[in-house]
């Protein structure tokens, strides 16, 4: 072949320089297929280099050298060969290039390749080992790569052992050399380099493309690469027991670090295999260390566990898809997560016990009610709060199991934390005469803040679907819980409220015995006024100290005790005058409006109610006179219903007031039902019908029908009248009492039931009443009762009392209650 003119000299120097230091028996070489090559036309249209090859090949075919035969094999020379073509070639190049980051293969082993057949075994061998000198073009390595992969199945077969050993030798060497690189990643791959990013992407193409070989060789190299990229040095694979902790630990920091820093560029290339990869690297290790768990923990796991659940849920920087899936990572963390929550659940009793060590007592600032004690203990439900969404369990029976025993200890915890506050509270001196002590405020507080605190975690917790509940709402179990802890927490505020109060029984005694002993001349105002301004004094303290919802409680238990302590001063002084009733009446309704505060205290439903009831009912009766007192007692008997309405029969009557002759008329129509009073199953019933109280009509004397002699259902049909004015009729208490005997011949005779009818809502009185429709009225049915006279509240008052119509009064009732002998 022709050189080109000018190009003879230059040509022929730079074959001897090429050969000479090529060392190489030349007689070893084979010259089969130069004639092959003669005809083809070389792939670079450079003369010079056109010149180089031909000579090169030239003074192959005309050297020998039986030396080197002897001592290599045709496979080695080859290779030796073209590394030195490589070396010479790349040489050449870069006295004539500015930039020698990534030359293209030179053409004179091109042009060598074709004559040894194209094995491309060989070329790889020979490019890779050069490349970590003198970096050629990822993609003629890729190109190779596959070359290799296609030819790979009847090739691996037929490759002899020495030529399989050096191929696999020449992947690992190429391996390592791309861990170098890739270990610095940032330095010699940038992101802001257009050309960097390509190269990386061809090589780490390459090792994608090697993954799934068969051999093995290449997916070891390309399970270092990964490796690599994380910048892990170490193999924690020798690292025993929890010693491989902080290994595992740092790749999977390494890997998200790496996701974080720029996954919209190095992600798209190698984000899928370093994520896979570091599913295998940490799976043996964490179910070994798992499973040897049996006393204390291994935070490093969960810490492991952590970054894992972050890689997990990392936006994958590739198109359809939504996450960096590692699919099962947690199951082998289980054990190790139980052991957790029982770790966790003793240092929250400990970090509360810590807690109330060390608190004062006092608010944390001025703004606030509560001590430092119950910000930390906030902070640390809260905090379990939060690493329980950091765990983010996938498998839902599993997280079901975890979030209850989870949600059970911080309410364990909860519960704990009042009974230290309340041991530290007992055993803190008080000053002299303090029955209401600011840290006792602040510790009640300190509860309320507590439990408001752990509601909002609880109903924060993530509950999987099996918990129940509707959407949207809170699960059947964890509203159980919450309902459970919150009255339990409610229980010990109020168990700390009656310690509060019960050092202000003293005081309050001693007040309510000095409006007892006041004497009548003096005003009531004035005998109240030391329990008024005691109350308000102390008020003013808990006011300031306690929150809303507490100082609400403490107001309510302060009333039920002022009650009490009221209510028994009254027991203890029987026998006195209307005026001490009065004035314990004008205290109490005194404690309503002071205690209602005109709105902004308690709710006036709640003041009048429970022992208020009792209390003003016994204070209002104690102050009547006796005539009232009789009243009242007719105004609960007209109130009562019976209970058993057929146990004692029925009475029908019918009563008016005929307006013109200022008269009452009232029929005794007739009664059913009655009961045996005789021996004969019968009775000989009869009734008294008269006008009550008897104050109120004086002048009215009872009337009785006639006697129906053996008979429980008997006729009587008699019409009787009272000349009343309509005034006394209309009185609150005003009524008829029929009161049905069993008349007896030889003794006393037996009471049968009673029943009374007011007369304010008669006809004539309420309404109009034309004579000629008196007839027309329906009759009322009344249902027979038998009455304790001892179970009349008005009636206690009146046994206490010495005048003379109490006791006729009493006297008579007591009769009547001993003529009824045994139901």
């Amino acid at each position: 072949m022709a050189r080109a003119n000018g190009t003879a000299g230059a040509s022929e120097d730079n074959a001897d320089d090429f050969l000479g230091c090529l060392n190489i028996p030349i007689r070893e070489i084979p010259v089969a297929g130069l004639d092959k090559w003669f005809k083809l036309e070389p792939r670079s249209s450079s003369s010079r280099v056109q010149g180089d090859c031909h000579l090169i090949l030239k003074l192959i075919t005309t050297q020998r050298d039986t030396n080197m035969s002897r001592r290599m094999s045709g496979f080695q020379v080859h290779g030796l060969l073209l590394s030195q073509l490589l070396k010479f070639e790349h040489g050449q190049e870069s006295r004539n290039r500015s930039e020698t980051s990534s030359p293209s293969p030179c053409c004179v082993c091109v042009c060598v390749a074709r004559v040894w057949g194209g094995v491309p075994q060989r070329h790889w061998q020979a490019s890779s080992q050069h490349h970590q000198a003198w970096s050629l073009d990822y993609g003629y390595l890729l190109e190779l790569l596959g070359t290799i992969q296609e030819q790979w199945g009847e090739a691996a077969a037929q490759l002899p052992r020495e030529q399989e050993e050096s191929l696999a030798n020449s992947f690992i060497s190429f391996v390592e050399h791309a861990l170098l690189l890739l270990r610095q990643l940032r330095e010699l791959f940038p992101v802001t380099n257009s050309n960097a990013i390509s190269r990386l992407e061809f090589l780490l193409r390459w090792a994608l493309l090697g993954w799934g070989w068969k051999g093995g060789i290449l997916t070891k190299s390309s399970m270092a690469m990964v490796r690599g990229t994380t910048r892990l040095d170490r193999d924690l694979s020798l690292q025993p027991g929890l010693e491989c902790l902080p290994g595992l630990i740092s790749l999977a920091d390494a890997v998200y670090d790496d996701l974080q820093a720029s996954h919209s560029v190095y992600g798209k290339l190698f984000v899928s295999a370093s994520v896979e990869q570091v599913a295998e690297e940490v799976q043996a290790p964490v179910e070994e260390l798992s499973a040897g768990l049996e006393s204390g923990s291994a935070p490093g796991l969960f810490e492991l566990y952590i970054t894992l659940a972050e890689i997990h849920l990392f936006p994958s920087p590739l198109r359809d898809s939504p996450a960096l899936a590692l699919p099962g990572f947690h199951t082998q963390f289980l054990p190790a997560i139980r052991l957790w929550l029982q770790t966790l659940r003793d240092k929250m009793r400990q970090r509360l016990q810590r807690a109330v060590e060390v608190d004062k007592l006092e608010p944390v600032d001025p703004t606030s009610k509560n001590s430092s004690s119950a910000a930390e203990a906030a902070l640390c439900f809260s905090q379990n709060q939060e690493l329980w969404a950091q765990l983010a369990w996938a498998e839902s029976a599993e997280a079901l199991d975890l979030v209850t025993q989870l949600t059970e200890d911080i309410c364990e915890a909860a519960l704990h934390y009042p009974e230290l506050l309340r041991k530290k509270v007992d055993t803190r001196p008080l000053a002299l005469g303090e029955a209401v002590s600011e840290p006792l405020c602040i510790a009640l507080n300190n509860v309320e803040h507590v439990r408001k605190a752990t509601g909002q975690v609880l109903r924060s917790l993530e509950w999987p679907e099996p918990g129940g509940g509707s959407p949207g709402g809170l699960p059947r179990a964890l509203k159980n819980r919450l309902l459970a802890m919150d009255e339990d927490l409610q229980r010990e505020a109020r168990n700390m409220i009656a310690h509060l109060t019960a050092k202000m029984v003293g005081d309050i005694k001693k007040y309510v015995q000095h409006i007892s002993l006041s004497p009548d001349s003096i005003q009531n105002e004035e005998a109240i006024a030391p329990l008024m301004k005691y109350l308000d004094d102390k008020l003013i303290l808990l006011s300031d100290s306690l929150v809303k919802e507490n100082l609400c409680r403490v107001l309510e238990a302060l009333w039920d005790l002022l009650l009490q302590v009221i209510l028994q001063a009254l027991g203890a002084n029987r026998d006195v005058s209307a005026e001490f009733y009065r004035r314990f009446y004008y205290t109490l309704e005194a404690l309503v409006e002071f205690f209602h505060a005109e709105g902004q205290g308690l709710p006036l439903e709640s003041l009048r109610d429970g022992h208020y009831k009792t209390l003003e009912e016994e204070l209002r009766l104690n102050k009547c006179s006796t005539n009232e007192c009789i009243e009242q007692y007719y105004l609960d008997k007209l109130k009562q219903r019976s209970m058993e309405q057929n146990k004692y029969g029925r009475l029908s009557v019918r009563c008016y007031y005929e307006a013109a002759e200022q008269r009452l008329a009232v029929e005794v129509l007739h009664a059913a039902d009655l009961i045996a009073l005789d021996a004969n199953g019968l009775s000989d019933p009869f009734v008294i019908v008269e006008l009550c109280p008897h104050h109120v009509f004086p002048l009215a004397r009872s009337q009785r029908t006639q006697v129906k002699a053996k008979t429980l259902h008997p006729v009587y049909d008699e019409l009787f009248h009272f000349s009343v004015p309509a005034e006394l009729c209309r009185h609150r208490a005003a009524c008829v009492v029929f009161t049905v005997m069993d008349h007896d011949w030889l003794s006393t005779n037996d009471f049968a039931g009673e029943a009374a009818l007011a007369l304010s809502s008669i006809s004539g009185l309420s309404r109009p009443q034309v004579g000629s429709s008196v007839r027309s009225m329906q009759p009322t049915t009344l249902h027979l009762r038998r009455p304790k006279a001892n179970v009349k509240s008005a009636l206690r008052m009146l046994e206490g009392r010495m005048d003379r119509e109490a006791q006729e009064f009493v006297k008579k009732l007591k009769e009547m209650e001993k003529s009824m002998g045994d139901d």
